[in-house]
């Protein structure tokens, strides 16, 4: 029988509740076929520390445990029931809790500042959904909505339990309001997704595959109109058509001044460069982040008001990169016209046809306005696809359910390293090939229901690079199995014939079933796939990328 644990402050006062029925408010909880909606009664005005229901469950030794990380980068697999969940060392979590740290915003891109980790065997969490896997089948328990509020699923084995608990935080109640809706559904692993996704009624928008070329991942910041030209004739001749060409960061003067492009990098401006794109039969990608601003950027200097405070009424630090930046209101109206204003010039007057749109969850940072997180994360994706219309929309560095059925292709994992190490102090959302693998492996249910997923990219170059050339060859057979949205950072000029081979084997269009994709020991991965009716099987060692 499932239990419902509420603890609340009336007037200054705290409150522990279990029983769903107080003086200060009642609960309404309805369930049918699966799915359990609780609707909140508010007499009087009231805020929620925590509200979970508890379910009983049954746990077997052979299952498996799959927890969906905070946001894209946030790394997310299938665990062993004996395992303990993947956290940050006790050195890095009480680095990121550092008050110094904290303001330089280290860690911000993850939950670290509203969850605490289990650090206890067979105790796990995540986000949205989650599920219990024993052969082909599953129990998927999962929210089917994060308007109220982000859905935490916990699965706890010693005691037994799944808990569902929602973030609930920076909202007072003052009238009804539904604060959980969720459904439990059983039965085999493609069919129990498709049922949760029609729950929802939740469509992907596109169903093709695109292959691709960014700038990031070989020249980062120093991108210029020279490479791009280069890099961009180099596609022409292939024997497969590569779809789109994306500019990634570093055309900008500053971080949130997306129309000051740098002139000394880009002397004939980001309009000249779609054209050359289309040109060449190619669409045009460019690469931003939209809620995202830095100190040296002329909006943070001359519209702080439009920047997120903190408590005391400070900018509140989004994260550490480009040495700190901090993030947009957007239920400001000027706030919001100013980002319409950007998207339009991108994508009407240069011409864009897909923007890639990272660092989204700065748009969540805190709770404001009286709106949890989850629902600011979800205004924040309706939003975003009312500006950007039709043309297409790449997500990334989003918590993942608000961006189901917003955008068109969505990154489902962290950046691609130029190794196959993991960092010692890192957090969860930090570059690393390990975790974006295991990311593209077991989100692998989101593909063509939510979006079409993107496994980022794909590396084959000799120079810049510190993957042999067998990681190299099963980073590709991985992205090409498992993705969407297949895209290289490389001058294929350089190519030499087997790297020629294995990146158009890669990207070209093949009919892929996965019949199953699971650890079988300790870093040991085993896939069973059909391609193009064919049976084959990949086994390989996820911390060192070397195939078993």
């Amino acid at each position: 029988m499932k239990k419902i644990i509420v603890n609340y402050w009336v007037k200054g006062k705290a409150y522990c509740d279990g029983s769903g029925n107080t003086p200060h408010f009642s609960l309404e909880v309805k369930e049918f076929d699966g799915r359990t909606t609780v609707l909140l009664h508010a007499k009087e005005p009231i805020t929620i520390d925590k509200f979970q229901i508890v379910l009983p469950y049954r746990y077997s030794m052979q299952q498996r445990i799959f927890v969906n990380g905070y946001q894209s980068w946030t790394d997310s697999r299938e665990y062993f029931t004996y395992e303990e969940m993947n956290s940050l060392s006790r050195f890095a979590e009480k680095y990121v809790h550092n008050s110094l740290v904290k303001r330089i915003g280290l860690g911000k891109s993850g939950d670290y500042h509203f969850c605490d980790y289990p650090r206890k065997k067979g105790v796990f969490y995540g986000f949205s959904y989650g599920y219990v896997r024993d052969g082909g089948n599953i129990d998927l328990f999962g929210s089917l909505s994060e308007r109220s509020g982000f859905t935490i699923v916990h699965f706890d084995i010693p005691s037994s339990q799944v808990i569902i608990e929602k973030d609930l935080e920076g909202v007072r109640f003052t009238e009804d309001h539904i604060i959980a809706d969720f459904a439990l559904i059983s039965g085999e692993y493609d069919a129990a997704f498709d049922r949760y996704f029609d729950l929802m009624n939740v469509k992907c928008l596109r169903q093709e595959q695109k292959s691709g070329y960014t700038t990031w991942y070989n020249y980062y910041g120093s991108v210029t109109e020279d490479i791009v030209m280069r890099d961009l004739k180099a596609l022409l001749y292939l024997d497969e058509k590569v779809d789109i060409f994306q500019i990634d960061d570093g055309y900008q003067k500053a971080i949130g001044d997306w129309l000051d492009v740098k002139e000394k990098k880009f002397p004939h401006g980001m309009k000249k460069i779609a054209e050359e794109i289309h040109k060449n039969n190619m669409l045009a990608g460019l690469w931003l982040a939209p809620f995202s601003v830095t100190k040296q950027s002329s909006v943070y200097k001359e519209h702080s008001d439009w920047i997120i405070c903190d408590e005391n009424g400070k900018p509140n630090v989004a994260g550490h990169n480009w040495g700190t930046f901090y993030a947009l209101d957007f239920y400001n109206k000027d706030a919001a016209e100013y980002i319409r204003n950007f998207f339009n010039v991108i994508l009407n007057d240069w011409g864009f046809d897909m923007v890639k749109l990272d660092f989204l969850y700065a748009a969540c940072i805190l709770p404001i306005h009286n709106k949890t997180r989850g629902e600011v994360m979800c205004d924040a994706m309706d939003f975003i696809r009312e500006c950007v219309g039709d043309k297409m929309i790449l997500g990334c560095g989003v918590p993942l359910m608000p961006a189901f059925g917003k955008v068109d292709f969505c990154r489902v994992g962290a950046d691609v390293a130029l190794n196959w190490k993991r960092r010692k102090y890192a957090t969860r959302e930090d570059v690393s090939t390990p975790n974006t693998v295991n990311c593209t492996i077991f989100r692998r249910h989101l593909d063509k229901r939510a979006f079409l997923n993107d496994p980022d990219v794909f590396l084959l170059r000799d120079s810049n690079i510190k993957l042999t050339f067998e990681q190299r060859k099963l980073l590709a057979k991985i992205n090409g199995l498992f993705g969407k949205l297949l895209f290289v950072s490389d001058n294929v000029d350089e190519y030499n014939s087997e790297q020629m081979r294995v990146f158009l084997d890669t990207i070209q269009k093949k009919n892929i079933k996965i019949i199953r994709a699971e650890y079988t020991e300790k870093d040991i991965i085993n896939i069973e796939y059909l391609s193009d009716g064919e049976r084959n099987s990949l086994k390989f060692n996820s911390e060192t990328g070397i195939i078993c």
